[in-house]
């Protein structure tokens, strides 16, 4: 099954009453042979390395061990990136995921580890101008500081020093386009989530992507992801309709220290 069909396919799966069509799943054809339900085995080594480097990433918990969902999320200019769920953050606002990018043929190129550090809600027009890009300033400004005070109530004191040392904030830069542009436009596309194989769950939202990049003490690097996500439709319901900015720390993993069976 193509990837672009997905949401009309699992729309049509629904109304089937969730029987799949032949033997075509919505969780066809996933990089790594993931499936919904796979089990997943992830070596912790590099993240508590990014950790004692200074990084605002999560470790997996216990529970992290089976995806739950997948998606792919497919941006202009010609990008498309996979996320592998490990918890969807539907309830706590926590997601952790593998996001897989392929390149052109096909092969896996990069696999980041995510962890959701913060969710917030923009109250008002400027806001949500601001973090689609619109503004012509915000999201796709050249960097993105984040301050200690902000995570002060995220994270214990022992954290705080490990990741701020005895500065009052940590700078990221711009991950895409020229170095010295003031301004890029952030990546606009859509994510597709399928949350089981029959296709009867999961939902479509509109994105507006930015990824930000710093090196961690030890020369790894940490991104951080800010996406603004206008949600379309939950489980094919369209009135379930929404607007959050998610953002995630990333760490690299190779593929090697991951085992998806």
């Amino acid at each position: 099954m193509a990837w672009k069909d997905v949401f009309s396919y699992v729309r049509a799966v629904a109304a089937n009453k969730g029987v799949t069509q032949g033997e075509h799943h919505a969780d066809d054809a996933v990089p790594m042979g993931a499936r919904i339900g796979s089990v997943v085995q992830l070596q912790c080594a590099p993240m508590i390395r990014a950790q004692a480097g200074g990084s605002l990433i999560a470790t997996p918990a216990a529970a992290d061990t089976r995806i739950l969902a997948v998606s792919q999320i497919r941006l202009e200019p010609h990008t498309a990136l996979y996320r592998l769920y490990l918890d969807k953050g539907d309830d706590d606002a926590r997601e952790k995921f593998l996001q897989v990018f392929c390149g052109d043929d096909g092969k896996v190129a990069e696999v980041l580890y995510c962890t959701q550090l913060a969710r917030v809600i923009p109250e008002t027009a400027d806001d949500q101008d601001a973090y689609t890009g619109a503004a012509g300033y915000g999201l796709g400004d050249p960097g993105y500081t984040l301050w200690r005070e902000q995570l002060a109530d995220m994270l214990d004191a022992a954290t705080l020093d490990t990741v701020f040392g005895a500065a009052d904030r940590v700078d990221y830069t711009r991950d895409a386009g020229a170095p010295d542009a003031q301004f890029v436009k952030p990546f606009e596309g859509r994510e597709t989530r399928i949350d089981d194989a029959d296709g009867t769950h999961g939902l479509r939202q509109q994105m507006y992507f930015m990824p930000y990049v710093r090196t961690l003490a030890d020369g790894g690097r940490e991104y951080l992801l800010i996406t603004t996500e206008i949600v379309e439709s939950v489980d094919g319901d369209t009135n379930r309709r929404g607007i959050h900015v998610d953002f995630v720390i990333g760490i690299p993993v190779e593929q090697e220290r991951i085992v998806i069976q």
